[in-house]
């Protein structure tokens, strides 16, 4: 038998093929969303656009549960609309547990909605006390 006609059985290389392609796959996937989310992407990735749940690990709030960040960052949306009434910027992201792409609202670092979800939902109201020195750093 010719070494044409066998079958590879090397192990690593089967391993390694199969590394190549689910990083490929991954990486395609990723790309697609950053195109998606084009240039605001970009600027939450350079920080000048933050997540809701950036935002409360800033301020202490990153041992909450998903629920909890899921129900303040509907209260800075809603508190978003009153102000300015209209809808924040959004931008594809991939959740932190699950790694699902998802689509979120951004806001600017400082924007007063994400002070006002802060108090408006009760499961956030102590980290009012800590805002002023988390956003001095």
């Amino acid at each position: 038998m010719n070494r044409t006609a066998r079958p590879t059985t090397n192990p690593n290389r089967r391993a390694l093929v199969r590394r190549a392609l689910a990083t490929a796959t991954r990486t395609a996937e990723a790309l697609g969303y950053l195109t998606l989310s084009g240039h605001i992407g970009i600027l939450v990735a350079d920080g000048r656009l933050i997540r809701t749940g950036d935002f409360l690990d800033r301020v202490g709030g990153d041992d909450l549960k998903d629920g909890q960040k899921s129900w303040y960052g509907r209260h800075v949306v809603k508190a978003y609309r009153a102000a300015y009434g209209v809808e924040a910027l959004r931008v594809w992201t991939q959740h932190r547990t699950t790694g699902r792409w998802i689509h979120v609202f951004v806001y600017a670092p400082l924007d007063p909605a994400l002070l006002a979800g802060l108090t408006s939902y009760k499961g956030t109201r102590h980290l009012v006390d800590r805002d002023a020195y988390a956003l001095a750093s």
